[in-house]
């Protein structure tokens, strides 16, 4: 049977939407992943060239002329000129993220600059949080890691890269089955917490980690601290939530669901908390 790729709690129903942050996935149990899975790859020269035959005229016209656009001189440059030029017309011309964002990706590491590799990265783990194709997960995480890594040497103090870096690997293929993906991005959020225990970033993904990697009462350590500093950060209570179910303490669970619901205050999410309720009881 093909592999889902949402969060499955103990058994229970769909995973609850965060709607506010848009869909977010959730990793599955380990008891839900099969014993042994061959990783699925995406490959992004074949995929813009299938692209390439939906394009009309104009549109084939315009991206030739992009295509061979470096010519002798400063190649390197023109190379970040070229990449970003076609990165935009994927992006506002047809609207196809990945090739998008794998030419935003090349300009930037050509370019070396620190903010653009660190915006292509982010823009890509933003993403890659609600893909639901396995091959196109691993492709994306595999981007936004080298785009991190890269960042990082050029700043190495900087705790947000390591957030990052870490929830790429989480997000990515720690959510399809690979613990060894989960504990490499629990090790870079840990060296953030172990340095400045008040990061809350951190703690959040370190919270998620736990999760995934089937650590709950970790995850709910983590969680809770997040949320006693937040609040409102509704994404770290339906977190929460989920592991309560997760482990099964049913009542916690409940508590934290009615808190999300009555935050997020949105009619599908609160369908979705009912069903989730009802299920646990």
């Amino acid at each position: 049977m093909k592999k889902q790729l949402i969060f499955t709690l103990s058994g229970l129903a769909l995973v609850i939407l965060l709607f506010i942050f848009g869909r977010t996935v959730a990793p599955k149990t380990k008891a839900d992943m099969p014993v042994t899975a061959a990783a699925k790859n995406f490959d992004i020269n074949h995929f813009i060239e299938e692209e390439k035959k939906h394009l009309t005229v104009s549109q084939a016209v315009i991206l030739g002329k992009l295509e061979n656009s470096v010519t002798r001189g400063d190649v390197n440059n023109q190379l970040v000129t070229a990449n970003t030029q076609l990165a935009n017309f994927w992006k506002d011309s047809v609207h196809s993220f990945e090739a998008y964002v794998y030419y935003l990706s090349e300009a930037a590491k050509l370019d070396k600059s620190e903010k653009n590799l660190t915006f292509a990265a982010q823009l890509i783990l933003t993403n890659l949080r609600s893909e639901p194709d396995e091959a196109k997960l691993n492709w994306k995480a595999e981007q936004a890691i080298a785009l991190f890594e890269k960042a990082i040497v050029i700043n190495p103090d900087n705790d947000d890269l390591k957030v990052g870096l870490g929830s790429c690997y989480i997000f990515g293929k720690g959510r399809v089955g690979k613990p060894e993906e989960t504990m490499k991005g629990i090790q870079q959020l840990l060296s953030v917490v172990q340095k400045d225990s008040g990061n809350m970033k951190a703690q959040m993904m370190l919270g998620v980690g736990g999760y995934v990697s089937g650590q709950y009462d970790k995850a709910v350590e983590r969680l809770l601290k997040v949320v006693k500093a937040q609040p409102d950060n509704m994404e770290a209570i339906a977190f929460l939530a989920d592991t309560y179910a997760a482990k099964g303490d049913k009542a916690e669970a409940i508590k934290w669901y009615m808190i999300s619901k009555r935050l997020i205050n949105d009619p599908h999410y609160s369908k979705e908390v009912d069903e989730r309720i009802k299920l646990l009881r």
